[in-house]
């Protein structure tokens, strides 16, 4: 795992076991930053790095350039740091550290920062680890970040709870650097060995702790037309913040997991939270679900979705906006 990985990595810099390439690639950005940044900000002290750091950017240099920098002796420290960043952009990159590998400099440390994308060269990847670090940084699975959420914050000194976390993946979704940020909010304004509520989150990032897609799944779980409908409301009215192709794929699989949890010989909690891939804290809206909705009317809203989606993208619906769709939508799952 990218988490792990990038752990392992930090821990030997910081016990100054530098290596002449760090090649990070990978379609999450986070932990590439981490360790780029990491690098940056303490392989050298800030005499060193006055005359021993270069950072460039991949779409504004060539290999010949680096190659130059790379050539240069440090002054008055062990090392120098060259990092590249946005490096996908630079032309014919891995055919150059190819040949700058068979002779890397050892008094001078090459980051390259290779984001969004990552090689299926196993020979590059072979011949880089031989030489330095080939960092692979994968997004993580929705349903991991919340465990990394507590991470984070654990070692900002804070808690969240399990549901809190899930709300936070729900409106921010998965990009690891936009939640760091907004996490990092919470850290400025909450005392240390805080536990963040909901109140905290629509107080300082602005999610609604009233008016969001857990809480639509509860009032349609329990057929509360009012509720669901002034929350329909809220999202007519905030669309930027509840598009409606993110509402409709959460209740579509909302009621397809109730469908299949109906179907289940064992549905005791933890079996049934463990089929359904479902944290155990969220099933009672799915057992509230298959209680109020028979197996065939399951099957009926899941229909009912998919036709809002089609109808949302102008198959056979040529004047109802999206608040429109989401209310009859509402009106049939309810009816």
């Amino acid at each position: 795992m990218p988490i792990t990985a990038s752990q392992e990595i930090l821990k030997s810099i910081k016990n100054k076991e530098y290596k002449p390439i760090y090649f990070l690639s990978g379609e999450e950005t986070y932990f590439i930053d981490i360790i780029a940044d990491f690098i940056e900000e303490n392989v050298l002290d800030a005499a060193e790095k006055e005359f021993n750091q270069t950072v460039v950017y991949g779409p504004d240099t060539n290999f010949g350039e680096l190659q130059e920098t790379l050539k240069r002796f440090p002054m008055m420290s062990e090392y120098q740091v060259v990092i590249v960043r946005e490096a996908q952009a630079m032309r014919n990159l891995k055919e150059n550290l190819n040949e700058y590998l068979q002779n890397p400099i050892s008094s001078s440390i090459l980051v390259i920062c290779f984001k969004h994308k990552k090689t299926s060269d196993k020979k590059f990847i072979n011949l880089i680890k031989t030489k330095g670090v080939y960092f692979e940084s994968d997004r993580l699975r929705e349903d991991k970040i919340p465990a990394w959420i507590h991470g984070y914050l654990k070692r900002k000194k804070l808690r969240i709870g399990e549901r809190t976390a899930y709300m936070l993946v729900e409106y921010l979704g998965t990009e690891l650097s936009k939640m760091a940020n907004e996490l990092d909010k919470l850290a400025i304004v909450l005392p240390p060995d805080s536990e963040i509520t909901e109140d905290d989150i629509e107080a300082n990032i602005g999610i609604s702790k009233d008016f969001n897609s857990f809480e639509l799944i509860n009032a349609l779980a329990n057929k509360n037309a009012l509720k669901a409908n002034r929350i329909i409301n809220y999202f007519a009215a905030n669309k930027k913040n509840h598009p409606l192709p993110v509402t409709l794929s959460i209740l579509f699989n909302f009621f397809s997991k109730v469908l299949a949890y109906q179907y289940l010989e064992d549905k005791s909690s933890r079996n049934a939270a463990s089929k359904l891939g479902v944290p155990p804290f969220f099933m009672k809206d799915y057992i509230q679900g298959a209680r109020n909705y028979s197996p065939g009317k399951s099957v009926k809203i899941i229909d009912l979705i998919r036709d809002i989606d089609l109808k949302s993208k102008g198959v056979d619906n040529t004047s109802a906006d999206d608040g429109e769709l989401m209310k009859e939508l509402v009106f049939n799952i309810l009816h």
